[in-house]
């Protein structure tokens, strides 16, 4: 499954929206047969640490199902907050979803 993030920002994101992308992700993250999880980021120019802390916990509601997860398209800006937090070293990166969606199907999980 794959979910995409949208909005030109996060951080002008009100509170309720984040809360509803949340619930969506965490709702993936738990359903997905398969479980296994594309975040496409193509559209996010900014992530901040509410944001963040959605994605560890629908990654770690994957991992818990003994599935895996993928961030694809991601923009400099976020890029270097992965790499900066080390984030980049635990969660599979992709240039397009069709790159994670296609390293996700060789996984055998936890990722």
């Amino acid at each position: 499954m794959t979910v995409v993030c949208t909005g030109s920002t996060y951080a002008a994101l009100e509170l309720q929206a984040l809360q509803e992308l949340g619930e969506a992700l965490l709702c993936e993250a738990a359903h997905a047969d398969p479980p296994r999880l594309v975040i496409d980021m193509s559209e996010t120019e900014f992530i901040g640490s509410s944001f963040i802390e959605l994605v560890v916990r629908a990654w770690k509601r994957i991992r818990s199902r003994d599935g895996a997860m993928a961030l694809c398209a991601v923009r400099p800006f976020c890029r270097e907050v992965l790499s900066v937090s080390h984030l980049d070293t635990i969660w599979m990166i992709r240039t397009t979803r069709v790159e994670a969606v296609k390293a996700l199907a060789t996984v055998s999980g936890r990722t």
